[in-house]
């Protein structure tokens, strides 16, 4: 049994994390900001289940490193973010600072915490460089960012490299995922929750760009990479960057995803709204995740279908599970 410090817990996938390492009967500790009301993590009491639920903002460098050494884990992963591309416009400041700033503090804590083995830190496949490509992102393409969101992640990716490859912290590796999906996110612009909340509300649903390509894969297949690549580190420093994203003839566009929720029996309407009235962002993106699956040969378990499926369970019959019983279970099904 490990203990494992999750930056970011209080997020979706940082719920989902908690839940499938207490699973695995590990210790699970989180730092982070406080959970929305309507958060995965608070509607399935992902807080019961934690050794410390800790408050705290990374950008505060004092408070991070103090409560890394309060909580003494063997491996750290670092999800805390601001992890909204819309959002990043509206707040570039704030933005900054969270995920560059807040990165360079979870390193720079986990190098004065002597418990710590290993660490990953979680960047984004909108790291890259985007140049109008219509073939995925290897992890050797040029990082960089038309948006205060993706370039702060780079930025942030950069500084981990930077750290990890002159051992400046703890042993560790970088991750790059795409559109994870799942159920029980309640994040705001993000299609799934969209779907869901068009489909309770019976308001139309809002797509922005109905034909843009993404990387959509289920949030297990993501997490279940993670800890691979983190039990991979060696005591060395720095362990790479990686892609983790779905299979290559998998590439789907958000139109898609609203079809096949209508074939699946959600009853929602939706209407395209002009771009012009939103930030605008990349027509393509995908990963190319040929790197991770030659290496340590990790492979997305779920189809598009039914990461779609299982991310849309909590409105799909039967209705008579709480969103706990509905994680439990995907996890269980993912042993």
């Amino acid at each position: 049994m490990a203990h494992y410090l999750i930056t970011g817990h209080t997020g979706f996938k940082g719920s989902w994390l908690s839940l499938l390492l207490k699973s695995r009967g590990h210790e699970v500790s989180g730092l982070a900001l406080e959970p929305a009301a309507d958060s995965l993590f608070s509607r399935a009491n992902i807080a019961a289940d934690m050794v410390h639920d800790l408050r705290v903002d990374i950008r505060d460098r004092n408070a991070t490193v103090e409560a890394f050494k309060q909580v003494a884990p063997d491996y750290v992963i670092h999800l805390a973010a601001q992890a909204l591309v819309r959002e990043g416009y509206r707040k570039p400041v704030e933005t900054y600072e969270t995920n560059v700033n807040g990165t360079m503090h979870v390193l720079e804590a986990s190098d004065q915490t002597d418990s710590i083995k290993a660490q990953l830190i979680i960047t984004t496949d909108k790291v890259y460089r985007n140049d109008g490509r219509s073939s995925p992102y290897v992890e050797s393409d040029p990082l960089g960012g038309g948006d205060p969101y993706s370039a702060s992640k780079a930025m942030a990716d950069i500084l981990a490299q930077e750290m990890l490859n002159n051992e400046r912290s703890k042993p560790g590796a970088i991750a790059r995922a795409g559109n994870v999906i799942g159920a029980g996110d309640s994040s705001k612009d993000r299609l799934i929750p969209d779907i869901i909340r068009a489909s309770r509300s019976g308001n139309p649903l809002v797509v922005r760009y109905p034909h843009a390509i993404r990387p959509w894969h289920h949030v297990l297949d993501c997490l279940e990479g993670y800890l691979l690549l983190l039990n991979s580190v060696s005591p060395g420093g720095f362990g790479g960057a990686w892609n983790f994203g779905p299979n290559p003839d998998d590439f789907w566009s958000v139109l898609d995803v609203v079809n096949l929720a209508k074939e699946f029996g959600i009853e929602v309407e939706f209407s395209v709204v002009g771009t012009e009235k939103f930030y605008p962002e990349t027509g393509f993106l995908n990963l190319d995740s040929r790197k991770v699956k030659a290496e340590f040969g990790w492979e997305p378990r779920l189809s598009p279908q039914l990461s779609v499926f299982e991310a849309l369970s909590e409105i799909l019959p039967p209705q008579n599970l709480s969103i706990r019983e509905i994680l439990d279970a995907q996890v269980r099904s993912s042993e």
